[in-house]
C-alpha cells in the first residue's frame, strides 16, 4: 500500500536553503534545495537515506544537469520542478524493494522526456522515495503539466507496481476532506458525517440483526440501502435525495464489517447481575396556583409572524427554547444545523431589533445599508486623496481621525449586510429542516397511537 502526492517548487532557483540543518522543514523551497534534500550525504551517513538513483541526469550533478536545460530553453521561471513522494507503511517493503519500486515508477511516468532524481528515506520511520522531477524536457522543452489526470496516472501506476510486488492496496482512498468539515470535525462539532458514524455507533449497539439495526436508522431519521442489485451500499437521511456510499464514512462502516460487529456484538455482550435500583423520592414544595382573569379571546390575540416568526420555531427544534426544558433535536439535519447557532442567533437579534418580516423587509433593509456604505466610501475615499497631497500635520492628524472614524463605522454596516444577506438564503434550509423535523416527530409517535388504540379495541 503506497500512499502518493505530487507539489510544484515555485520559489527562485539561486536561493539555496540547507534542508538538513532544519529538521522541522517539510516542504522544500526551489530547485536546488529539492535536489539536496532528496540526495545529501548526511542522512545516507545516518543509515536514513539508503540510495539516490538520476535518471537522465547523475545523481552528483543533477541540479547544473537540470539548470541547464532550463537555460537552454529560456525556461527558468514558473515551476522550476516538481516534488512528490512514495511513502510504504511500516514493515511492508525492504529499502532495495522500495528503491526499485520508486525508480521502476519514474522511469515509467517520465523517464522518455524529463529528468528526475530518485531518492529513499528511512528518516519518518517508514520507507519512502522522493522525486524531484526536472519541469523543463530535455526533449522539447516543454513543461510538465500537473493536472489532475497526472496525479491520477501516478497513483494508478503506483498501485499497478504494488499488485505487481504482491503489496495492499488501497481499493477506497478517502477524498479530500472540504477545509470547513475538517475543522468542525477536529474540533468536535455534529457534521453530516460524524452524525451519520455516529448513529450507525448507537445502532449496531442496540441491535442483534440487520433488520432490527436498518429500523433502529430509520427511527434516528436514516435509510441505508443494502439491496444486493447495488454495487455501493448508501445511507441518507429520510428527507434527502443525495447518499452516501459507506466506504466514505471510513474503516469499520463498510457493510460487511457492520455486519462483522453486528455479530461480535452478540456474542460479547455480558449481562450483568439482576439488582433493584432503589429511588429516593423528594417531597416538592409547589408554589399555590394563582387564578388571573383576561379579557379577550385567545384566538383573536395578536399572533407573532414572519421571519421572527420562523426563527423562534427554528430556535425550539434546535433546543434552544425553552431555556428551562431544553431537548435534541431528532432529524440529522437540525442536528447538524447545531453548528450554525451562533449564526442563527445574531440573524434572529438583527430581525428582532430591525423588524425584519418578509423578504421585502429585508431587501429593503439591504438598499438602506447599501447606501450607508457608499456614503461612507466616499468619504473616506475623499479622505485618502487628500491625505496625497497634504503637508499640514494637523491637517493630515485630522484627516487620519476621519478616516478611522469612516473606518470604525463601515464595519458594523459589513457586518449587518452579511448577516441580512444570510437570512435571505438561509430561508429555504430552515423551512426545509422544519419540514424534516416535523415529518420525523410525525414518523416516531405513530406505532405509539396506533399500539394505544389496539390496546383499547382489545379491552372492548
Amino acid at each position: 500500500m503506497a500512499v502518493t502526492k505530487i507539489w510544484p517548487i515555485k520559489d527562485s532557483i539561486r536561493r539555496v536553503v540547507e534542508y538538513a540543518e532544519n529538521h522541522e522543514k517539510t516542504q522544500c523551497s526551489d530547485l536546488e534545495t529539492v535536489i539536496h534534500y532528496a540526495g545529501n550525504m548526511e542522512k545516507a551517513e545516518q543509515d536514513q537515506t539508503i540510495f539516490v538513483t538520476g535518471i537522465n541526469c547523475g545523481r552528483d550533478t543533477a541540479f547544473q544537469e537540470m539548470l541547464a536545460v532550463q537555460e537552454r530553453f529560456d525556461k527558468t521561471d514558473g515551476n522550476v520542478a516538481y516534488h512528490a513522494y512514495q511513502s510504504f507503511p511500516p514493515g511492508e517493503v525492504s529499502p532495495q524493494q522500495c528503491h526499485q519500486i520508486g525508480v521502476e515508477l519514474a522511469r515509467q511516468l517520465w523517464g522518455e522526456q524529463h529528468q528526475v532524481l530518485v531518492a529513499t528515506h528511512f528518516n519518518t520511520g517508514t520507507y519512502h522515495n522522493h522525486f524531484v522531477l526536472n519541469s523543463v524536457s530535455f526533449v522539447d522543452g516543454k513543461k510538465f503539466n500537473c493536472n489532475r489526470s497526472a496525479y491520477r496516472a501516478l497513483f494508478q501506476a503506483s498501485d499497478a507496481l504494488c499488485r505487481k510486488y504482491g503489496l495492499s492496496v488501497i481499493e477506497h482512498p478517502d477524498g479530500k476532506t472540504p477545509r470547513n468539515l475538517y475543522f468542525a470535525e477536529k474540533h468536535g462539532e455534529p457534521t453530516r458525517y460524524n452524525l451519520m458514524r455516529q448513529a450507525i455507533d448507537e445502532c449496531i449497539g442496540l441491535s442483534s440483526n440487520l433488520d432490527y439495526f436498518l429500523k433502529s436508522l430509520a427511527r434516528r431519521g436514516y435509510i441505508l440501502n443494502c439491496a444486493p442489485n447495488r454495487k455501493y451500499p448508501t445511507i441518507r437521511t429520510i428527507n434527502s435525495k443525495k447518499s452516501v456510499r459507506l466506504y466514505q464514512l471510513g474503516k469499520g462502516y463498510s457493510m460487511p464489517e457492520i455486519q462483522k460487529r453486528i455479530h461480535q456484538l452478540n456474542w460479547e455482550i455480558q449481562y450483568p447481575p439482576y439488582q433493584a435500583d432503589y429511588h429516593y423520592y423528594k417531597t416538592l414544595k409547589h408554589s399555590p396556583v394563582r387564578k388571573m382573569k383576561v379579557r379577550g379571546s385567545f384566538k383573536k390575540s395578536k399572533k407573532i409572524t414572519g421571519f421572527f416568526a420562523l426563527y423562534l420555531h427554528y430556535c425550539y427544534f434546535l433546543g434552544l427554547l425553552p431555556q428551562k426544558k431544553k431537548h435534541t433535536p431528532l432529524s440529522p439535519q437540525m442536528r447538524e444545523a447545531c453548528r450554525h447557532l451562533q449564526q442563527f442567533s445574531q440573524q434572529l437579534e438583527l430581525v428582532h431589533r430591525a423588524h425584519l418580516n418578509t423578504p421585502e423587509d429585508v431587501e429593503h433593509f439591504l438598499d438602506r445599508i447599501a447606501r450607508q456604505i457608499q456614503q461612507l466610501q466616499s468619504q473616506r475615499t475623499h479622505c485618502y486623496n487628500r491625505l496625497r497631497r497634504c503637508s499640514n500635520i494637523e491637517s493630515r492628524t485630522a484627516l487620519l481621525q476621519k478616516r478611522d472614524q469612516c473606518t470604525a463605522e463601515l464595519l458594523p454596516l459589513y457586518r449587518q449586510r452579511k448577516i441580512a444577506l444570510r437570512i435571505l438564503h438561509t430561508r429555504e434550509s430552515m423551512c426545509a429542516n422544519l419540514h424534516a423535523e416535523q415529518k420525523l416527530r410525525q414518523y416516531l409517535t405513530k406505532p405509539k397511537e396506533r399500539q394505544h388504540h389496539r390496546s383499547q379495541s382489545y379491552s372492548r
